[in-house]
Parts: C-alpha cells; structure tokens; sequence
C-alpha cells in the first residue's frame, strides 16, 4: 500500500529496543505466530507471565525521528513504514471508538527491536514473530521478520507487513473493548477462545485496510492511496501463510485442528477479507456465532 510522499509522521510512541538480559517471566503477549512457535516447542499454549521491563538505548545513527519525516521516507524504508502505519492506525481507531463505540482510545507503543526485548509480558524475541502485550499495551516488532514471508508462501510486501502491524493493533483494540477477556489462554482448537481471537483481530486489521486510504495526518493530507488489487491479494496471502496448518505442515507436522490457537489459513483469509468488505468493529464479531 503506498503512502502519500506529501504526509507527515509523528514517530511519537514508537521507539527501537535493544537485546538485553532477560528479567523473569516468560511471553505472555498475543504473536502472530508466537503461540503457535511455542507450542510446538512445548506442547502448552502460553501463559501470561512477569517481567521489569529494562530501558533500551537506541541505537548509533540516526533517529527515528530524523529518518522518519514523510509519506515517502516510509515507501522506501521498512521502519519508517512501521511509523506511518501506526499513524494511520492511530488515526482509524481514535475516530472509530469516539464515532461507535462510546470509549475512550488509548493509542498503543510501537518497539521496533532487534533480537530480543524486555515487556510486561516477560522477554520477546525475534524468532517468536511480532506480538501485543496487554501488560504494557505495546506492540513489538523485528521488522527482520518480514524477510521470512518469502519463505512462508507470502510476498514481502508492503500491505502484507502493514496487516502484521495492524493485526498486532487489533489485539489493542480488543484489550480497549473488553474483548480479550473473552480469551482462555489455555483454550485451543478452531472454535476457541484463542482462535476466536485471532481471528476478531484479522478482521479488524481488514476494517482499517477498507478506511486506510482516508486517514489523515495533523495537517489533513491523507497518509495513503487506496490499495490496489494486487496489494490486497499480498495481504491476504501473509495471513494465509500464518494460518496453524500451513505453519505445521512447513515445520513437518501433521496438522491437527485441535491444536489450532490461531486459525487456518482459509479462516485467516476469511476473516481477513470479511474486515476489508465490511470496515468495521461491528463487522468482526466472531464471538457470536457458532464456530468462527
């Protein structure tokens, strides 16, 4: 999706994190793939645990906020388009919950780290994809990461990191709504909790998709350009490529429905699309029905 050259960011509340020590605890956060990772690993779904969260120094170089001033610094850098996407997130979902919803919004932190990085939730790392953490209402993200979806069956594309990073603010919004204390941590299986979840949150990244080219920033410029056919169909892949039985069929297991904690890749896709079609919260309720 191509953001507008004219459009000025506001890196506010996004910062880089650094490796560090880990301080106790373990993920307790809501990852793409990270419960899935995990669970495999261990055979348990994730709990919530601890952690104090250390202070990360920022790199030598330039900062975010030096490199990260327009609408086309974030067409040609990956960070600078983790920026622009929480700009327009932000701006999407303050007007959403003050137009429908009768809350007040809280905008979530962005960490763009590298390795490994310390939250409420306990210690986040690379391997285990981006993530929300409720404990701190913060996203992280290795935007490494992305240099995976080639390998997964996605595009390494610009729209398909943006739903990453508008999934992870779906979980937000649940947390806002009240939504996430729906979810059984350690539920698993395609009509539970957890699945239910992830998917509510696919489909809120698509509701932002569907309004994304209507957000403006504090000057009234829109951030982006509607999407073309061909974007929305690298977005829909990357969730495809996230779906439980493509990631155990990649990792050389049998897929079992039981296990699921995140979807199938057609549920994903569906979902997903559901959000783009309808653009809404009210359009995502997957708590309601029989089996999501």
């Amino acid at each position: 999706m191509t953001f507008n050259e004219n459009a000025r960011l506001n890196t506010g509340g996004t910062r880089r994190g650094g490796r560090g020590a880990a301080i106790g605890g373990g993920l307790g956060g809501f990852g793409l793939i990270g419960a899935i990772l995990y669970f495999m690993i261990t055979g348990q779904v994730p709990d919530l645990g601890t952690a104090i969260e250390a202070p990360a120094n920022e790199p030598p170089g330039q900062s975010l906020e030096e490199q990260c001033r327009t609408g086309a610094d974030a067409n040609e850098n990956v960070e600078c388009r983790m920026v622009a996407g929480k700009n327009s997130l932000d701006a999407y979902w303050s007007d959403q919950v003050s137009e429908e919803m009768g809350i007040s919004y809280t905008p979530p932190t962005l960490t763009l780290f590298s390795g490994s990085v310390q939250t409420a939730c306990g210690t986040g790392s690379s391997q285990m994809g981006p993530f929300y953490c409720p404990g701190d209402q913060g996203i992280y993200i290795d935007v490494s990461f992305f240099e995976q979806l080639d390998n997964m069956g996605a595009e390494n594309e610009a729209l398909a990191q943006l739903y990453i990073l508008a999934h992870e603010y779906g979980h937000h919004m649940q947390l806002l709504t009240g939504d996430l204390n729906r979810v059984d941590h350690r539920s698993s299986g395609e009509d539970s909790s957890m699945v239910r979840s992830e998917l509510q949150a696919d489909c809120l990244a698509g509701a932002w998709i569907h309004n994304a080219a209507y957000t403006t920033d504090e000057a009234g410029t829109t951030f982006m350009v509607p999407p073309t056919q061909a974007e929305l169909e690298d977005a829909l892949l990357a969730a495809q490529a996230v779906g439980d039985d493509k990631i155990m069929e990649n990792a050389g297991m049998q897929a079992n429905p039981d296990n699921f904690s995140h979807g199938s890749a057609d549920k994903r896709m569906e979902w997903l699309t559901n959000g783009i079609n309808g653009g809404t919260y009210g359009t995502c309720d997957t708590w309601s029905i029989d089996q999501p």
